[in-house]
């Protein structure tokens, strides 16, 4: 049996693989989702509901340890605004943008990091909990709504728009837009040029339930999109990202019992206003060892059982990865053209999905405590 393809990807790999590079501007990235920016955005994202998301990571608190190389900040409100631009960018749908760029006004600080902290980490649902509540009570955002003609529901929850919001492994607004920076943040796997490049094959297409859904036009370009999106979803599956995720996860909870945090605060400090609080914490030792570990580790241990005098995970965590539509043929109803997955039409991209979704990596990842 052929070996699987992401078992010599490792943490160095995959983060050594591409050359360092400029970074890259997030105007220009953001023509290419949309060269037409819509006017009526910009007093929306001025509201406080999504200003706050400016000092929240993208990357759920990779920017603050040196294990992660990552090459530059992306916010929460940059992913926000990307999503909005590409659901205008094949809707011209108001309430569809809106809801888009609304969609994360809930995610606390690093992001799915409390998700890991309540033993969510297999699916990572838990920060969007308070999201439609968050929308439904903000009185600014009434008002500018009222002025567009649209009521709250409209934008309330994305997940009743397809072209927003689907499950894995369909391709999606959301799913499209935070895979693109990810990818040139954590490995620097994309290029601005690379991105136009796939992002003009994109079409909507008519998904096996009958939605709306990005695809694309031609095989090679999904092939390569989808080799791409695993690569960089392998680099979240691995223990290393586990392991930090988790670290952060309790590093939050010790904080809120020792009274250094309320639950509030992780919904108004910036990352950057915490990470400033832990840096001049005095008082919890153990605390303290662990803060100190994720601040310097570097490295981390693959082990079959737990190490004595370091931090270990065990955890089975999300599998981000993608199977997206490839139009099958000229036939087009209703805007729509019809398509089938990447994975029963391209035997290269099945085995790769394949390998990704059985890959397993070491029973722990472990790191010594400083």
């Amino acid at each position: 049996m052929p070996e699987n393809r992401f078992s010599t990807l490792t943490w160095d790999t995959m983060l050594t693989m591409y050359p360092a590079a400029a970074v890259p501007s997030t105007d220009d990235y953001y023509r290419i989702l949309s060269p037409d920016f819509p006017g009526f955005l910009s007093g929306y994202i001025e509201l406080p509901l999504l200003q706050r998301l400016s000092g929240i990571g993208l990357l759920c608190g990779t920017d603050w340890t040196p294990l992660y190389r990552n090459r530059f900040y992306y916010s929460r409100l940059d992913h926000s605004i990307g999503v909005a631009l590409i659901i205008w960018h094949f809707t011209h749908d108001k309430a569809q943008t809106l809801a888009g760029l609304l969609h994360d006004v809930s995610t606390p600080v690093f992001s799915h990091a409390a998700d890991f902290r309540k033993g969510d980490a297999l699916t990572q649902k838990s920060t969007e909990d308070g999201n439609i509540r968050m929308v439904q009570t903000d009185k600014s955002l009434f008002s500018r709504l009222a002025a567009d003609g649209l009521t709250v529901d409209q934008v309330a929850d994305y997940h009743r728009y397809p072209v927003a919001d689907n499950e894995v492994p369909h391709l999606s607004a959301d799913r499209l837009e935070y895979m693109f920076p990810s990818g040139m943040v954590l490995e620097g796997s994309w290029t601005l040029d690379d991105i136009a490049d796939t992002y003009d094959d994109i079409v909507l297409c008519r998904s096996e339930n009958g939605n709306p859904e990005p695809g694309f036009r031609t095989l090679h370009v999904a092939e390569e999109y989808c080799r791409r999106f695993c690569n960089t979803g392998h680099v979240l599956q691995l223990n290393e990202n586990k392991l930090t995720l988790q670290m952060l996860g309790e590093l939050i909870n010790r904080a809120v019992s020792l009274g250094l945090l309320l639950e509030n605060d992780c919904y108004t400090y910036s990352e950057a206003d915490v990470i400033r609080m832990f840096d001049s914490y005095c008082g919890d030792s153990g605390f303290e060892r662990l803060y100190r570990t994720f601040r310097t580790m570097t490295h981390v241990e693959h082990t079959d059982k737990p190490l004595p005098g370091y931090f270990c995970v065990s955890l089975k965590v999300k599998q981000r990865y993608i199977n997206p539509l490839v139009v099958s043929g000229i036939n087009k109803s209703g805007g729509l053209y019809e398509a089938r997955r990447l994975g029963d039409v391209s035997s290269y991209a099945a085995r790769i999905i394949s390998d990704f979704l059985s890959y397993s990596d070491s029973p722990y990842g472990c790191v010594k405590l400083m």
